[in-house]
């Protein structure tokens, strides 16, 4: 709960990058110990969105370009493969699945204000997640966790849009070639789609919330 709700904040940009993560009021907020924070942010430090710093605690991930462009490039060589594997394996089942994940991405498109877009940028991140699932690598699909989750708070720090560019439609055309199991277009177009995310990054940071209004349930 602890860390879901952490990482929640910290991927839809209410916890600024740089922001520190006091144990004692994370605790305070959550009504626990300061070993089961500390056990949460060590998770969080795991997936990349937390820096443990000796002596001085934890802080909010502030990822430097250099770093965005590490992500994006991990992403470059590992999803085209997953493309691969999951027209092999796709089914009807998975089909309507990613159905309804890109209904809901239609949805989302329609809407305004910073919190449809950070659900937009979830539910991207959610659709590729669906791709290495159906994929059916279970290592593969925990190492994509930890890059999507990496990759939405990159774009969510430094997409113009705020978005992930899916208004390019490039998921529905990467469904289409997957629905055809024709795994080299999939993987050709998850490549030029993951070059239109990139494209979209132009480095400037918002502020974030406080600690404790970015933790605060409504």
């Amino acid at each position: 709960m602890i860390r879901d709700a952490l990482r929640d904040a910290i991927i839809d940009r209410r916890l600024a990058p740089g922001t520190k993560l006091s144990e004692a009021e994370v605790g305070a907020l959550f009504h626990v110990s300061r070993t089961v924070v500390r056990a949460a942010l060590q998770m969080l430090s795991f997936e990349g969105l937390v820096r443990a710093e000796r002596n001085r605690g934890a802080f909010v991930a502030n990822p430097t370009p250099d770093e965005a462009r590490q992500v994006f490039d991990s992403r470059r060589l590992i999803e085209p493969g997953i493309a691969m594997a999951a027209a092999e394996r796709i089914g009807a089942a998975d089909i309507a699945a990613f159905r309804m994940a890109l209904a809901g991405e239609e949805r989302l498109l329609g809407e305004r204000g910073p919190s449809a877009r950070r659900a937009e940028i979830r539910a991207s991140g959610d659709f590729h997640l669906l791709m290495a699932a159906v994929a059916g690598n279970a290592i593969l699909l925990k190492f994509m966790e930890e890059l999507v989750a990496r990759s939405s708070l990159v774009i969510a720090l430094y997409g113009r849009s705020g978005a992930s560019s899916c208004g390019h439609g490039d998921h529905g055309r990467i469904l289409s070639a997957l629905e055809r199991r024709d795994g080299v277009e999939a993987s050709r177009l998850l490549s030029l789609h993951i070059d239109h995310i990139e494209m979209d990054l132009d480095l400037r940071v918002a502020e974030g919330m406080a600690l404790r209004e970015a933790l605060a349930t409504e």
